[in-house]
C-alpha cells in the first residue's frame, strides 16, 4: 500500500501529503467544528450510500489508465471525507461514551471508511496536480494522516493501560539452600513454582484486545505498519520491563558477577531463577497470546513483535547465567548451576518463534546455547567430586569406627544431586555429545564398559559417572579401614559406613533407580560378610574358652585347666566389653543386630559351659573367684556395647 507523498509543512509520523493544514491551531480546532457542523447535516443513515458511491467509483478509477486526462470527481468523495473527519471529531470530543471501543459498530465502520480512504488515495494518485482528482488526492491524503494519528494516539492510550495490569509474581521456591560443608543435613526443600502459567498478563479485557485489533488492521492495511509496530513494540517493552523490575530483577555485569562473594552471588541467582521462572509460566506465554491477538491477521508480523521483546529481556538473563558458568567452579554450586540450567531449559519454549522468524530462532539458539555452558559446568563440578574423594587421605582413622565425615558428605552430597536425576542425566549425555565431536569419547566408552557387570540394565553417562564415584568411596574407605589396628574394629568402620550408604541409597527412590536392586544386594552381602568377620575376630577366641577339649583327663576334669578357661574367659570378656563398649555404632538397627547376633552365640554357650562344670569348683569364695558372671550378667554386657560411653566394669558375682 503507498504512503501520501511528502508535504511542505507539517507531518506525522513521517507520513506527509500535499495539503494546506490550518496555520494555526485555533484556525485547526475551526475547520474541524466546520467539518463536523457540515457532516453532521447529513444523517448517518447517508454512511451507506455514500460508501457505496466511494466504492463505485474506486471501480470506475480502476478502469481509468491515463493519468493525462483525469475523471470527474463526484461530489460524494468530499461528503465521505467530511464524514470521515466528523467520526474522528466525534471519537475526540471528550465525550468518553463516544470513544473509540465503546460502540463496537461504530469502530467497524470507522476502519472500514478509513479503508476506503486509502483506498481512494492511491487511486488517485498519477493524475495532474491543478486536476479535481490531483486535488482530491490531496484532500483524501490529509484524510488519511488525520485518521492515522488518531488511531495511533488511541493505540497508544489502550496500551498504556496496561500499567494498571501488571500481574503480581507467586513465590517460587529453590530445591535447597548451598551444599557448602561435610556434614549430614536431613531437611532439603524440593523447588516447585506455585505459578499455574494460568495467570491472565497482561490483564486486558477483551473488548479492549478487539478495539487494538481493528486499529492494528488499519494501520497495517493501509501503510502504517511501521507506526503501528513502533507504538506497540515500545509501550510493551516497557511494560515488561516494568513487570520485571517489580519482581526485583537488576542487570549485573559480567565484572560484577565475576567479583561477588559466592553468598552475595547465591541471592541474585534466587532472584534470577525466580525472575525467569515467572516470564516462562506467566509474561512470555502472556505476550505471546496477546500480540498474536492483537495481530491475528499478520502473522510474520506477530512473530516479529514477539521476538523483539523477548530478545530485549532475555538477552540480559542470557549475559547473567554466562557470567555464572564463568565463575571459579566449586561444590556448593552444583545446585544453584543446575536451578540455572532448568530455568533456561524451561524458558526456550516459551520464547521460540511460531514462524520461522530468524530472530527467534536465534535467540532460542543463543538461550541454548548458554544453558549449555551451565550444564557443561554442571558435569564439571560433579565429577571432581572423584578428585574430593581421592585428596581425603587423612592418616588418622576416625575415632570409634563411626561413619567417616566423606561418606556423609558423598553421600549426602548425591542423595541431592539426584533430586536432579533426570537433568543430570540430560546434561552428561549433551556432554557426552560434546566429547564424541572433539573426539575424546572413548574414554567415556571404555569406562562405561569396564563397569558393565556393576551398572544397572539402562546404562546412562550420568549412572556411569555415578557408579565411578561410588566405586572410588568403596576404595577410598577400604584403605581407611586398614588404619585401625584391631581388625575387629576395622569390620565395625566397615559396617557403619557400609550401612549409612546402603540406608541412603533405599532412602532416595531417585539414587536408588540409578544404583539399581542388583548393587543394593551385593551391597547387602558385603555388609553381612564384614558382620560375620567381625564375629569371627572377636568372639571366637572367647568361645574357645567354652570348648569342652582339653578339660579332661582320662575321664575327669582337670580343675587347673577348668580354673584357667574361666580366668581366661573373665580376662577376654572384660577386655572386650571395656573396648567396644566405647565403639560407636549409630545406626539402630544394626547395633541391635550386632548384640543379638553376639547375644545367640555367647549366652548358650556360657550357661551350657557353666551349667556343665561350675560344680567342679569349690563353692564358695573359689566359684565367686572364678564365676564372674552369670548368663544375664552376658547379656547385660553385651547390651552396653557399640554404645560410645565407657562403663563401669562392677558386676554382680555369684
Amino acid at each position: 500500500m503507498e504512503k501520501p507523498p511528502p508535504e511542505k509543512s507539517g507531518s506525522f509520523s513521517g507520513h506527509n501529503v500535499e495539503s494546506h493544514p490550518p496555520e494555526s491551531e485555533a484556525e485547526g480546532e475551526l475547520e474541524d467544528r466546520e467539518n463536523a457542523k457540515e457532516a453532521s447535516s447529513i444523517s448517518d443513515s447517508a454512511l451507506p450510500q455514500v460508501s457505496q458511491d466511494i466504492d463505485g467509483f474506486l471501480s470506475h478509477l480502476a478502469l481509468h489508465d491515463d493519468k493525462s486526462n483525469p475523471p470527474e470527481v463526484p461530489d460524494s468523495v468530499e461528503v465521505f471525507c467530511k464524514l470521515v473527519e466528523a467520526m474522528i471529531g466525534n471519537y475526540d470530543s471528550g465525550d468518553s461514551s463516544a470513544r473509540f471501543g465503546q460502540v463496537p459498530e461504530e469502530d467497524t465502520a470507522f476502519v472500514e471508511s478509513v479503508g476506503r480512504i486509502s483506498k481512494l488515495m492511491n487511486a488517485l494518485r498519477g493524475f495532474p496536480v491543478e486536476s479535481p482528482a490531483g486535488a482530491m488526492y490531496g484532500r483524501s491524503g490529509s484524510v488519511l494522516q488525520r485518521a492515522m494519528s488518531f488511531l495511533e494516539d488511541e493505540l497508544r492510550t489502550l496500551l498504556e493501560d496496561s500499567r494498571s495490569h501488571i500481574s503480581d509474581s507467586k513465590s517460587l521456591k529453590t530445591k535447597h539452600p548451598s551444599f557448602n560443608s561435610k556434614e549430614d543435613h536431613d531437611r532439603c526443600p524440593l523447588p516447585e513454582s506455585e505459578s499455574t502459567g494460568d495467570d491472565e498478563y497482561p490483564a486486558y479485557p477483551p473488548e479492549v484486545v478487539a478495539s487494538m485489533k481493528k486499529i492494528a488492521m488499519a494501520m497495517i492495511s493501509t501503510g502504517y505498519e511501521t507506526e503501528c509496530c513502533q507504538v506497540f513494540s515500545i509501550l510493551r517493552r516497557n511494560a515488561f520491563k516494568e513487570a520485571i523490575n517489580k519482581l526485583g530483577f537488576d542487570s549485573i555485569s559480567i565484572d560484577d558477577v565475576q567479583k561477588m562473594h559466592w553468598e552475595t552471588l547465591e541471592g541474585e541467582i534466587a532472584k534470577w531463577i525466580k525472575v525467569v521462572k515467572h516470564c516462562s509460566l506467566i509474561l512470555f506465554p502472556g505476550e505471546r497470546r496477546f500480540a498474536e491477538s492483537v495481530f491475528e491477521d499478520y502473522p510474520e508480523i506477530f512473530s516479529s513483535q514477539f521476538s523483539n521483546l523477548a530478545r530485549a529481556t532475555v538477552i540480559h538473563f542470557l549475559n547473567f547465567a554466562e557470567a555464572v558458568a564463568m565463575t571459579k567452579r566449586s561444590a556448593e554450586k552444583l545446585f544453584k548451576f543446575l536451578d540455572m540450567y532448568e530455568s533456561l531449559r524451561d524458558l526456550v519454549p516459551a520464547i521460540s518463534s511460531p514462524t520461522s522468524d530468524d530472530n527467534g530462532h536465534e535467540l532460542k539458539s543463543e538461550t541454548m546455547t548458554a544453558g549449555s555452558r551451565l550444564g557443561e559446568a554442571a558435569v564439571s563440578i560433579f565429577c571432581d567430586l572423584e578428585n574430593s574423594i581421592k585428596s581425603d587421605v587423612s592418616k588418622t582413622p576416625v575415632p570409634s569406627g563411626a561413619v567417616h565425615p566423606l561418606t556423609r558428605y558423598t553421600m549426602n552430597y548425591l542423595k541431592y544431586a539426584c533430586e536432579y536425576k533426570d537433568t543430570l542425566e540430560e546434561v552428561f549425555q549433551q556432554h557426552q555429545k560434546i566429547e564424541r565431536t572433539d573426539e575424546a569419547g572413548s574414554d567415556v566408552d571404555e569406562r562405561s564398559s569396564q563397569n558393565n557387570s556393576r551398572l544397572p540394565v539402562k546404562q546412562t553417562p550420568f549412572a556411569t559417572q555415578l557408579i565411578a564415584v561410588m566405586d572410588l568411596l568403596d576404595s577410598n574407605l577400604d584403605t581407611k579401614s586398614k588404619l585401625y589396628k584391631d581388625m575387629s574394629l576395622r569390620y565395625i568402620f566397615l559396617m557403619n559406613n557400609g550401612r549409612y550408604i546402603l540406608q541412603k541409597i533405599k532412602g532416595s527412590s531417585e539414587i536408588h533407580e540409578v544404583m539399581g536392586d542388583t548393587w543394593c544386594r551385593r551391597r547387602s552381602s558385603d555388609l553381612r560378610q564384614y558382620h560375620k568377620n567381625y564375629q569371627r575376630e572377636t568372639w571366637s577366641k572367647v568361645l574357645q574358652c567354652l570348648r569342652d577339649e582339653g578339660l579332661q583327663v582320662n575321664g575327669k576334669v582337670n580343675k587347673p585347666v577348668l580354673k584357667e578357661r574361666f580366668k581366661t574367659f573373665n580376662t577376654l570378656f572384660d577386655e572386650i566389653h571395656k573396648t567396644q563398649s566405647t565403639w560407636v555404632v549409630s545406626d539402630e538397627q544394626l547395633q541391635s543386630e550386632l548384640r543379638v547376633s553376639i547375644s545367640a552365640v555367647m549366652i548358650p554357650a556360657y550357661r551350657s559351659f557353666l551349667a556343665r562344670f561350675s560344680q567342679y569348683l569349690d563353692s564358695g569364695r573359689q566359684t565367686e573367684k572364678y564365676v564372674k558372671y552369670q548368663p544375664d550378667d552376658i547379656e547385660t554386657s553385651i547390651d552396653e556395647l557399640f554404645d560410645g560411653n565407657p562403663t563401669s566394669m562392677t558386676r554382680k558375682r555369684t
